[in-house]
């Protein structure tokens, strides 16, 4: 493994950052540290870089305990968010600041940025200063910069966060590219639920300092450890029922709830493609109105109200949609395909909580 974290925290004065962590990355991994502003990610990631001492615990890379090794002895490449570009230097020189400091030889040094140029696809802009590049342009030569000493391992913090949609989208695409090619053991910081899902290999979830789950990007979103898993990746509907003869109820709607006591309170979650609609009334359990439906390119989010009230989340394919004549207003049935009973954020560790649940096939449904 590349980097292991034992029994890690962080304390600023009274206020716990980051609560008893433990995970490893793999050498080659390129995973993602996620969750909302205040989650503890960024102190891992600069505890990792040697910016932060633990608290209590110890951090390894590539098995040496580096809890006292200074930031410039680790071998680790760290971008920032802000890039820290030197603004009276040049591309050529700002990625060459790393070399000169470490003492490399002029040549060696010179054929080691032309490479990254090249890589970088920064070719022809070396000469120029930040201020003369685009904001990807600029995220390229940072990362450009870290990875000229060839370190054991890259961390970026909200690599993407200073640029548009539209070159955040493409800078996600050329790190990925990137790291095939290189192949360097690489930790991401992001709040983008999206980002982590389509760029790493393994997630981390961080929420109030505690690590909430580590696992794929599949693995994150159809297995949720807990309810804020569930609601933080991706969308998900939360409903909060109460047992009654096994069963999990709220309002006009019932979940088999087998194991679980009479009048316990249960968080039952359900992603909104588990939501199966028809426009024949007869076909489904349940029945709604379609109170609105949301454009969301090739998909369509379907908002339905049930007559208690209750707001429930659907998606669908546009030609699905089509088919079904479907319109605004329209009354509906439905069914929930699939759901699982959500565990408490305190019951992180208590996988004996969850329990996941599939109905059976309906009419022209494909088991």
């Amino acid at each position: 493994m590349s980097i292991e974290l034992k029994n890690v925290s962080k304390k600023f004065g009274d206020v716990t950052a980051v609560n008893d962590v433990n995970f490893t990355v793999n050498d080659g991994e390129l995973m993602a540290l996620l969750g909302p502003s205040g989650g503890g990610k960024t102190t891992v990631l600069r505890m990792i870089a040697g910016l932060e001492v633990p608290t209590e615990g110890d951090i390894f890379v590539r098995g040496e305990r580096v809890n006292e090794v200074p930031v410039q002895k680790r071998n680790i490449g760290f971008v920032f968010q802000s890039y820290a570009l030197f603004k009276s230097m040049t591309v050529f020189k700002n990625i060459a600041f790393g070399l000169k400091i470490k003492k490399w030889k002029p040549s060696e040094a010179k054929a080691r940025v032309m490479e990254l140029l090249q890589l970088f696809g920064l070719d022809g802009l070396e000469h120029r200063y930040p201020h003369q590049l685009s904001g990807g342009q600029r995220q390229r030569v940072a990362i450009a910069r870290s990875l000229a000493p060839k370190p054991s391992v890259l961390l970026l913090d909200e690599p993407f966060g200073a640029v548009d949609a539209k070159i955040r989208q493409e800078l996600r695409e050329w790190l990925v590219t990137l790291h095939h090619e290189l192949n360097v053991t690489t930790i991401f910081v992001t709040h983008d639920q999206e980002e982590a899902m389509e760029v790493s290999n393994r997630i981390v979830i961080f929420s109030r300092g505690n690590l909430e789950q580590i696992g794929t990007p599949r693995e994150v979103y159809e297995q949720p450890a807990n309810e804020f898993v569930a609601r933080f990746v991706g969308v998900m509907n939360v409903l909060d029922t109460e047992v009654v003869a096994g069963v999990a109820r709220v309002n006009e709607m019932a979940f088999p709830a087998g194991g679980h006591a009479d009048g316990m309170r249960l968080r039952i979650g359900f992603r909104p493609y588990a939501v199966q609609v028809s426009n024949d009334l007869a076909l489904l359990p349940y029945r709604a109105v379609l109170r609105h439906t949301f454009f969301l390119g090739i998909m369509l989010r379907l908002e339905l109200e049930l007559p208690s009230g209750l707001i429930i989340r659907s998606r669908m394919t546009k030609e699905e949609y089509a088919q079904l004549g479907l319109t605004d207003g329209r009354e509906v049935s439905f069914q929930i395909k699939n759901y699982r009973v959500l565990a408490s954020e305190d019951a992180r560790l208590a996988p004996e909580l969850e329990a996941s649940y599939h109905a059976p096939p309906t009419i022209g449904e494909h088991i």
